[in-house]
């Protein structure tokens, strides 16, 4: 039940994203953002998220499609593109960070600290000055109101389930013009 009580904290981080992509240049990145290292992603890496992915299971019976879209990230311009992992990872480490028995607890620990990471590397390239597209504001609006009406299991279970479309995302905006 303490779960539910961090609802309002999540809709507050998706919040941040979203003004902070009301801030963001269209096709521009800050000049000192470096994101090489996110080009290739260790296998150790993917296994360790695939492995958390698989262990937490497909038996959560929830009818959110909150990863699902009908564009694909390489579609976005490439400020766009890096808000959109903002978001993504934004909500991805706030559903990791989610109280979690031992041993899941230990399987999200490497994936936890490698999005963690990630987050932190992608702040440092958003631009202050960049406006979002349409359509990623719509992505980022369908976000906020899933934050703020889907229950914390259902939200933590897709995440859970979609970190490998997060990595994608991730691996796009890194390669940036080779994605």
């Amino acid at each position: 039940m303490s779960c539910l009580s961090l609802t309002p904290l999540l809709v507050l981080v998706l919040v941040l994203g979203v003004s902070l992509g009301a801030a963001f240049p269209h096709h521009t990145l800050r000049k000192d953002c470096s994101l090489s290292k996110y080009q290739t992603i260790a296998s150790e890496e993917k296994e360790a998220m695939d492995k958390m992915r698989q262990e937490f299971g497909n038996d959560h019976k929830c009818n959110t499609r909150l990863f699902h879209r009908k564009w694909n990230a390489v579609n976005l311009p490439m400020s766009d593109r890096v808000l959109l992992v903002v978001a993504e990872l934004n909500l991805t480490t706030a559903m990791l960070e989610l109280p979690a028995d031992p041993s899941f607890a230990e399987l999200r620990r490497q994936p936890l600290k490698f999005f963690d990471q990630a987050r932190a590397d992608v702040l440092g390239c958003v631009d202050p000055a960049h406006q979002p597209s349409g359509r990623l504001r719509h992505r980022l609006n369908k976000l906020q109101e899933a934050m703020r009406t889907e229950s914390t299991e259902c939200l933590r279970a897709s995440t859970i389930v979609n970190v490998m479309h997060v990595l994608e995302n991730l691996h796009c905006a890194a390669l940036r013009h080779k994605c």
